[in-house]
């Protein structure tokens, strides 16, 4: 019996000490502009690559779905999550940010059960932006 209650009381401590890191806070909007200001970052989705983002100064980024075509935006801090506006899409788009590992985890709170996206990559260089397409 002392055994059983033993194991019982040794694997709820690990439970309990396992739970602080899976309940992972999102990063505020300081924490975020911390860890992304002159960065760009590569994001992926299901193993596959997703999309790239330059974090400029005041609050300013550029986006791309790596296809050249980039948009201007801007984000800020709301109700814990980070909104972006871009220059063609008025409505804001929330994100939560975690911090796992060497990346960071974005959930689309606009739509949390169908995109999650995970930083693939940092790179210090501004992301290659094609200019305006160009007719006859």
């Amino acid at each position: 019996m002392k055994q059983i209650l033993a194991s019982a009381l040794s694997a709820a401590l690990i439970s309990a000490t396992a739970l602080p890191a899976l309940a992972a806070e999102a990063l505020s909007g300081p924490e975020f502009e911390a860890y992304v200001k002159g960065k760009t970052l590569y994001f992926g989705m299901a193993g596959q690559a997703y999309g790239v983002e330059e974090y400029l100064d005041d609050r300013r980024v550029r986006w791309s779905f790596l296809d050249g075509k980039c948009k201007d935006g801007f984000w800020y801090e709301e109700a814990s999550q980070i909104c972006f506006v871009y220059e063609d899409t008025p409505e804001p788009q929330c994100w939560s940010f975690y911090k796992e590992g060497k990346g960071l985890r974005a959930v689309f709170e606009n739509d949390p059960s169908s995109t999650v996206l995970y930083e693939a990559q940092q790179d210090d260089e501004p992301m290659l932006c094609l200019g305006p397409d160009v007719g006859v």
